[in-house]
């Protein structure tokens, strides 16, 4: 098979205008005294010739690779992928490609991760750091989307504001008595998102808060949350800091007989794809993935295009927007109490 015919090449221009390649070289990258006549005329050629400048090439003018970093915590998570690809349309949209690397849950895999995308010489890394790290000082410009609550994280959801959607949403339908399902207490954003929905919580009602790492730490992997349990003590709602959480929460009522939302309401947060495919609909609360994403590249973007070593950053970059507003998405898992609460037993001596 034959190999395929090479591009053009500034020996190409240099010869088709009888001047040096170290001349053509110059003129494109805007470097060199040449005549600005020349340099119309170089350029010119160039476009006619269909001339595209190697990455190499162009990184060695520049000292920039166009090509940016992402650490993902755990790329089997369908929210992370989302977010991965409003990532890469908002750097695209500059210019700019993404290498992705997956933490997969570790925080020695994050640091290797990181490591391995320097030695590739990124221009600069987005980061969603795993769940109780802080990333500061890379040597390069650092994008970090985690929290508001969290130092030094350049833009996030706000996952509190999110929070306290959940719970007036639910408070509204007439529910009193809550489950707050999350998975890890040291996670900034589920802390977040919990302590939003507490702060919600409507007078004179009452709220429990089930981790489940913690659950299945004294029950076992996978064991049940054991929720038709609560629900005979008189809970109504469940709200979940993931769809993936609140998704099994489902499940685990419906195995069990109760009815949703006739019974109890679940919802659940991130409104990833299946979300709104499932029986009943889940309810959830939706990121602006695209904003996030958007403001994250634009701030890297600005520290890697400063003109001058002074203005360089180094570190975790800021942003204007630090927070991002939520949205509630109600579905059919939430709804008013249309069965009682408790069953109605059968006073003694009747038939049932």
């Amino acid at each position: 098979m034959a190999n395929p015919r090479p591009g053009p090449t500034l020996t190409m221009i240099a010869t088709a205008l009888n001047v040096s390649a170290a001349t053509v070289s110059n003129a494109l990258a805007g470097k060199g005294r040449i005549s600005a006549e020349l340099i119309d005329r170089i350029r010119a050629k160039a476009d006619e010739l269909g001339y595209v400048p190697s990455s190499a090439a162009r990184a060695l003018r520049t000292g920039h690779t166009r090509v940016l970093g992402l650490v993902l915590p755990d790329i089997s998570n369908p929210l992370f992928p989302q977010i991965a690809q409003a990532i890469e349309y908002a750097a695209s949209a500059s210019g700019y490609g993404v290498l992705i690397a997956d933490s997969r849950g570790s925080v020695a895999m994050q640091t290797e991760a990181i490591n391995r995308l320097i030695e590739r010489d990124v221009d600069g890394i987005v980061i969603i750091p795993r769940l109780g790290t802080r990333i500061v000082d890379i040597g390069r410009p650092l994008a970090v989307i985690d929290s508001p609550s969290t130092p030094n994280s350049t833009v996030s959801a706000d996952h509190w504001q999110g929070g306290q959607l959940v719970m007036e949403h639910l408070a509204a339908l007439g529910h009193q008595n809550f489950v707050l399902i999350g998975n890890n207490p040291a996670s900034n954003v589920q802390n977040d998102r919990i302590g939003g929905m507490k702060s919600r919580v409507p007078a004179g009602g009452k709220a429990e808060i089930l981790w489940i790492e913690q659950h299945e730490q004294a029950h076992g992997k996978a064991s049940p949350l054991r929720l038709a349990e609560k629900v005979e003590r008189g809970a109504t709602a469940f709200a979940a800091v993931s769809d993936l959480h609140a998704l099994r929460a489902l499940t685990e009522l419906q195995n069990a007989g109760i009815a949703v939302p006739g019974r109890a309401s679940v919802a659940g947060f991130d409104d990833l794809a299946w979300s709104a495919m499932i029986t009943p609909a889940l309810t959830s609360v939706r990121m602006d993935v695209a904003t996030i994403a958007r403001i994250a590249i634009d701030a890297l973007l600005c520290a890697i295009e400063a003109d001058t070593a002074a203005d360089a950053t180094r570190g975790v970059v800021s942003a204007e927007t630090t927070s991002v507003p939520m949205t509630l998405v109600a579905r059919q898992t939430t709804g008013v109490l249309t069965a009682p609460t408790h069953p109605e037993k059968t006073p003694a001596g009747e038939p049932a």
